[in-house]
C-alpha cells in the first residue's frame, strides 16, 4: 500500500474548493478539502444528514452557524459538526487544507 501525504499534489487555486475522497468505506468518508480564499456563497448552508469531524490542517479559516456563532479555526483545530446542524464557510486564507471526516446518515 502506498504512503501518501496530505499536502502532496494540491490543486492550483481556481474558482471553487476542492474536494477529495483520500479513504472511503460504507458508514465512513474521508476528505481532503483544498481552499484558497474561498466562502460559501451567500445565503447557502451546509445541513448534513450526519455528523461530520473537520480540523484545519493548514491556512486559516472561520465558520458561521445559523444560530449566529462563528468559529475561528487555526492549524490543527478541529470540531464535531452534528448531524442537521446548518453551517457555512465564512472566509478561508491562501493555502487552506482541512481534513473532513463524514459518518452514514
Amino acid at each position: 500500500m502506498p504512503c501518501r501525504n496530505l499536502f502532496a499534489a494540491l490543486p492550483d487555486p481556481g474558482q471553487d474548493e476542492h474536494f477529495e475522497t483520500l479513504f472511503a468505506t460504507p458508514g465512513l468518508r474521508i476528505e481532503r478539502i483544498a481552499s484558497h480564499l474561498h466562502a460559501s456563497p451567500p445565503g447557502f448552508w451546509y445541513d448534513q444528514p450526519a455528523d461530520e469531524w473537520v480540523m484545519l490542517a493548514r491556512g486559516s479559516a472561520e465558520l458561521e452557524f445559523d444560530d449566529g456563532r462563528r468559529q475561528i479555526l487555526t492549524p490543527g483545530d478541529w470540531l464535531v459538526i452534528p448531524a442537521g446542524c446548518r453551517h457555512r464557510v465564512a472566509a478561508t486564507g491562501p493555502d487552506t487544507v482541512w481534513l473532513a471526516i463524514h459518518t452514514a446518515g
